[in-house]
């Protein structure tokens, strides 16, 4: 049974499309994972369609988790316009549905051809962006986008642009052979969009 949706930490993940345009250096799909702490096998058998992740979400207990996440073991805004169906589902079926949240990392926008942003608002509460580095060499180098140093400018540009249709905006970075001044540099970044930078704990598995 391929894993739609899984519990972490309060919240309910869901897990849509196994797709990505990064190779990141840190990713647990990395050395044969074919899952991680938060669930055992986030490899999908197929992409699940809008009704069948529908059923799966209608079928948990939605109000009790603390937020629902897109993440999984891919990007999830690929399947943008199926995210923002499936809120706008929830919303209409589920009194008290939890805070949405998104964890991206910021290339809808160029993957998609077009600006997504506007869509988000009402239904997207939260947005979790990847910074990864505190420049593009270096964002590179570790994350290896499909489309080179565009792809580090797409993620600046997203940020600007969604903070002014969600809520809560954050930069992440993982905590993996990053020196002090690197997370300074990080840390201004996210000043200069107007957002805020979390640090996240490198997990090896």
């Amino acid at each position: 049974m391929m894993t739609i949706s899984y519990e972490y930490e309060g919240g309910l993940y869901v897990n849509l499309t196994n797709r990505c345009d990064c190779n990141c250096v840190f990713c647990l799909r990395h050395n044969g994972h074919t899952g991680s702490i938060y669930a055992d096998d986030l490899w999908l058998e197929h992409e699940p369609s809008r009704q069948e992740a529908l059923d799966n979400l209608l079928s948990r207990d939605l109000p009790s988790y603390r937020e629902l996440v897109f993440c999984g073991f891919g990007e999830p805004m690929f399947r943008t316009d199926d995210i923002l169906w499936l809120v706008d589902q929830l919303k209409a079926k589920v009194p008290k549905l939890p805070p949405v949240r998104i964890n991206t990392n910021g290339h809808a926008n160029l993957i998609l051809g077009r600006d997504v942003t506007p869509g988000l608002q009402g239904r997207i509460d939260k947005l979790s962006v990847s910074l990864n580095a505190p420049d593009p060499e270096r964002y590179l180098t570790v994350t290896h986008p499909r489309a080179g140093v565009q792809a580090w400018h797409a993620m600046l540009d997203f940020v600007l642009k969604a903070k002014e249709y969600v809520p809560t905006v954050v930069l992440t970075i993982v905590d993996k052979d990053l020196s002090p001044q690197d997370m300074d540099r990080c840390r201004q970044i996210a000043r200069d969009l107007g957002v805020t930078l979390r640090i996240r704990e490198y997990i090896p598995n």
